[in-house]
């Protein structure tokens, strides 16, 4: 499939891309990629979505292992190449064990799962299969996170539903990642 919306060359940029694109380049991203690359289209809501996801990512109430441990989920979900070339290596480097994050790309509920990886994955599988979340499920992440950690993982959640909405429509293509692909 053919990526729809390519990257744009900086020397083709208006002054709000340039703009947009400079902030996520300064910021801990280091760079424009994903599903910046698509966004940079409208770049007010390129911005709005790197600052949503800058807190997401790096400072939820969650904690950024809890945080990695949803995205994969959502990116499986999704089938999002990107995020999964992305965000399975950094899982496994904040502590994900990788016997984890292969029965996640198989869709399997992973074996071994701590208290709170356990409760960050029911959450997500039954807010992105369901739709909601059930009463067990969210008595058990209020327990461990409290409202501010509940309402963050919706965050995450709803968030990297997002970025996947973006790149499955912009067919983006995935970089080169230490991770597989998601299998079929």
């Amino acid at each position: 499939m053919t990526d729809r919306l390519r990257p744009i060359p900086p020397e083709d940029w208006t002054a709000a891309q340039r703009g947009a694109a400079e902030d996520i380049i300064a910021g801990p991203r280091g760079a424009l990629y994903g599903p910046f690359v698509p966004l940079l289209r409208s770049p007010e809501l390129m911005t709005h979505v790197q600052q949503l996801g800058e807190y997401l990512r790096y400072r939820s109430a969650i904690g950024v292992r809890l945080s990695e441990l949803a995205i994969l989920v959502t990116a499986r979900e999704w089938d999002q190449q990107v995020e999964w070339a992305i965000h399975a290596p950094i899982a496994l480097q904040v502590g994900i064990p990788q016997d984890v994050v292969d029965a996640i790309a198989r869709r399997e509920r992973p074996a071994a799962l701590l208290v709170d990886e356990a409760v960050v994955y029911d959450f997500c599988l039954e807010l992105q299969r369901t739709r909601r979340v059930s009463d067990r499920v969210y008595a058990d992440a209020l327990a461990l996170f409290g409202e501010q950690g509940v309402v963050d993982l919706m965050g995450v959640n709803g968030y990297y539903t997002f970025l996947a909405m973006v790149m499955n429509t912009a067919r983006t293509a995935a970089p080169a990642s230490s991770a597989a692909p998601l299998p079929d």
